[in-house]
């Protein structure tokens, strides 16, 4: 690590990631690993178990919890058994998140709104809520989540983009709450990334044509998870309460 005067020294630190059994929330898991973090990977897909497996090969330890972000008793009985696996909770990436239904405003009913907000921000904010006295107690941690460019409106997913919205004010809100006491709250904003929620949604003839983007072309999910896992790490002594765009272009 390069020299930093108030970077905290690399310590054996402890990781959630929820939504981190595939796309975005799988290749940050993995990219935090590397950088010899232990990962607990909290999502209602089983296939958490082998992303754990994939972490557990890399040499750190790893833990697969089954959660709805959704039931708040659910993601505080998660970290409660966070803290009795490894006994702390540093890091906090939240990846858990719902397209909802793509359809018009007024098709759109107040179940289909309140299903999105509740995974994309009750989600979030049940997470930071059980998170962060577990950091303020060992005086650092780092907290990301995974924003979108709908928070600016997006006719055809109305609820998502509100739930987008929302979460961008909990980051600066959070961001300026506790720094000084040594946690940092940002976010990351992709542009259209290879994930599984956006390849079925397209053909291959559509994705094989570059985006309108600067770059050219669209992003693979370790190319995100590069930004999330320096924002959640040591090196980052100054960024709180932001959300870096990583879309491939101005903006």
């Amino acid at each position: 690590m390069p020299h930093l005067r108030f970077a905290a020294p690399k310590k054996d630190r402890v990781a959630v990631v929820t939504g981190g059994a595939r796309g975005i929330g799988r290749a940050c898991a993995v990219r935090i690993a590397e950088e010899g973090r232990h990962v607990v990977i909290a999502d209602v897909l089983d296939s958490g178990l082998q992303v754990a497996h994939q972490i557990e090969m890399l040499g750190q330890r790893a833990l697969f919890i089954e959660t709805d972000v959704s039931d708040e008793a659910a993601v505080r009985h998660m970290v409660a058994q966070t803290i009795e696996a490894f006994g702390r909770l540093d890091i906090l990436v939240c990846c858990a998140g719902t397209l909802g239904k793509e359809a018009p405003f007024l098709e759109q009913t107040s179940e289909m709104f309140d299903r999105v907000m509740k995974i994309n921000l009750y989600g979030v904010w049940y997470a930071h809520h059980a998170a962060i006295p577990h950091m303020l107690e060992h005086g650092w941690g780092r907290c990301v989540t995974i924003t979108s460019a709908a928070r600016l409106g997006a006719t055809h997913v109305p609820p998502y983009g509100v739930s987008k919205g929302a979460v961008w004010s909990l980051i600066a809100a959070l961001g300026n709450a506790y720094a000084r006491q040594g946690v940092f709250v940002n976010g990351v904003e992709p542009g259209r990334a290879l994930t599984d929620m956006v390849v079925p949604r397209f053909s291959a003839e559509h994705l094989a044509d570059p985006p309108g983007v600067a770059v050219g072309r669209y992003a693979d999910p370790e190319e995100v998870a590069e930004v999330v896992e320096f924002l959640a790490s040591e090196r980052n002594t100054y960024t709180t309460g932001s959300v870096w765009s990583v879309k491939g272009a101005t903006g």
